[in-house]
């Protein structure tokens, strides 16, 4: 009685290509499920002016799910003076995706008292469709925050904001 053993061996393009059109197939289900007004380059944000830690930031807020979903996309990098402030119904975890991202971010999140729970610092944009579902970023240990505030990455380190600094709304 012989037993043939038949090992296969798998090239890189079999392995890659694959893998490949998965990415394409996430990518596509994932721009085509996004309402049509978060895909349009050009959004209207309601305006308003924030404080954190006595910093005086123009914000553009961003509190709807449309809004909320479209965020920055599309957008060029923003000067230290400007930022996005996501205004959620309630206190939760909240995570942020850097789709379709133009340029790093830190990103801080807030609690209903205005305090700084968390901060991650140099957010770097997705750079492929496979990356769309890595790319995200949730305020750390579960500290439940109401807002999500946005800025050009170096924010963070320029005005030393740190956790349990303060968010004040001027107008929103």
């Amino acid at each position: 009685m012989t037993v043939v053993l038949c090992i296969f061996v798998a090239t890189r393009a079999q392995v890659l290509i694959p893998i490949a059109i998965a990415a394409v197939i996430i990518g596509v289900v994932g721009m085509m499920s996004m309402p049509k007004d978060v895909k349009l380059e050009q959004a209207e944000f309601p305006k308003g002016i924030i404080k954190i830690d006595g910093i005086t930031l123009q914000a553009q807020i961003a509190d709807t799910k449309p809004l909320q979903m479209r965020g920055l996309m599309f957008q060029n990098k923003l000067p230290y003076d400007q930022g996005m402030l996501f205004i959620f119904q309630d206190e939760g975890v909240r995570s942020m995706w850097m789709l379709n991202m133009q340029f790093s971010l830190d990103v801080l999140w807030i609690d209903s008292q205005g305090n700084v729970v968390h901060i991650e610092k140099d957010t770097q944009p997705c750079k492929s469709a496979v990356e769309t579902m890595t790319c995200t970023f949730t305020n750390g240990e579960s500290k439940p925050a109401k807002y999500v505030l946005e800025v050009t990455s170096g924010f963070v380190d320029k005005y030393n904001i740190k956790e349990n600094s303060k968010l004040e709304i001027i107008s929103a």
